[in-house]
């Protein structure tokens, strides 16, 4: 399993970010993503540009403090975590991903592969909340 953990803090309220970041209907910010399509309650789909799905399973949800969700796709399942934690005036955000691939030859890139994503997430995300 590879783990890769992002940790940011942004000059904006707890609300705000906890807001971005967890919208399924307002994703426009994300620069991978082509749509997201609401299953059910917990459940969504994340296509990226090319067209690729990854399905996505909330298994926690505590408004402005923690959510999670399992995932999984063609290549990978896994477990994301995203605690949101208030700093004054400001908001720190620890992304975690654990992610176990599903091929054999993709298990040596699985870690690049994640610090890439969280690194074009953690752009958008401050782009979005400037």
């Amino acid at each position: 399993m590879a783990t890769s953990r992002i940790k940011a803090v942004f000059e904006r309220d707890i609300q705000t970010v906890w807001e971005v970041v967890t919208s399924l209907e307002q994703y426009t910010w994300r620069s991978d993503l082509s749509r997201i399509e609401i299953i059910k309650e917990n459940q969504f789909i994340e296509y990226t540009k090319e067209g690729y799905a990854t399905t996505f399973s909330v298994t926690a949800k505590e408004p402005y403090r923690r959510w999670e969700f399992d995932m999984e796709n063609s290549n990978m399942k896994g477990h994301w975590t995203g605690i949101f934690t208030q700093k004054g005036g400001a908001t720190e955000i620890l992304f975690i991903e654990e992610v176990i691939a599903k091929k054999i030859v993709l298990k040596p890139f699985v870690k690049s592969f994640l610090k890439k994503q969280q690194a074009l997430y953690l752009s958008d995300l401050k782009k979005a909340l400037s």
